[in-house]
């Protein structure tokens, strides 16, 4: 699948068509109406930066209506950056640290999709850039991870991303054209990313498009995956291999 790379956000910005108030509206709330800017507008001014328990109880209050759907018991930490939340559902018990991104950006995408008892750690982004983005239940993203979806990032459920983490559906530039900027050349999608359930990425692991991870596979840390990944493996290096099956019992060496 070829696309334009630029996206609709840049071409949103470069347009001289729209007023730049027009433009914020698009970019940032993403659906049209005096009444839902001022609502995003104020939600975020009075409750998003305010501190401790109090913060965490006004937030639990006002922020389910700028979302498409908030189950019960979602915690939301501070200086949380939200775009086009209309589009964003969390389920029951999700965790949303301080100075996360959740952007669900994209005309013709799914958005992005939580399910029950997700952890999202701080400084983590989950960019919706034309793509979708879907996380199982009990599926746990650390610290300053980012995922960001041109076609579809997919996580299984019980999956533990460490720090660090990137994966990116999309961004394969072609350069073949001397005489055209890359930026305004197609960008190449290969099919996005899925990842099974009750898989474990290591710190600073790198997943790339069209990548897809078997169920209950381990990724050591720094490893880049640039191919799929059977079930149940562990893989490390650059691009990653294989180096066993989980499911092969290893032999234990008697000392005696």
């Amino acid at each position: 699948m070829s696309t334009e790379f630029q996206s609709s956000t840049q071409k949103e910005l470069l347009s001289k068509k729209k007023s730049l108030s027009a433009k914020y509206s698009s970019l940032v709330v993403g659906e049209k109406g005096f009444w839902k800017l001022l609502r995003f507008e104020l939600v975020n001014l009075f409750f998003s930066r305010v501190p401790g328990a109090l913060g965490l109880a006004l937030r639990k209050v006002f922020y389910p209506c700028l979302f498409q759907k908030v189950g019960k018991g979602v915690v939301f930490g501070r200086n949380i950056t939200l775009r086009h939340p209309h589009k964003i559902v969390l389920g029951a018990n999700c965790v949303i640290d301080e100075n996360v991104v959740l952007d669900a950006k994209g005309e013709k995408n799914d958005g992005l999709r939580l399910g029950d008892n997700v952890y999202i750690g701080r400084n983590t982004i989950l960019s919706c850039k034309e793509g979708s983005i879907a996380v199982g239940e009990y599926t746990n993203i650390s610290a300053n991870c980012s995922l960001l979806s041109e076609t579809e990032i997919n996580l299984g459920r019980y999956c533990f991303l460490a720090g660090y983490c990137y994966l990116v559906a999309g961004g394969n530039h072609s350069f073949d054209n001397l005489s055209r900027p890359i930026m305004f050349q197609p960008s190449v999608s290969k099919g996005g990313i899925r990842v099974g359930d009750d898989v474990w990425l290591g710190a600073g692991v790198i997943v790339l498009d069209g990548a897809a991870i078997g169920q209950g596979t381990v990724v050591g840390a720094g490893a880049v995956v640039t191919s799929s990944l059977p079930e149940y493996a562990v893989a490390v290096g650059s691009p990653a291999r294989v180096i066993r099956d989980r499911r092969e019992k290893r032999q234990v060496r008697s000392s005696g």
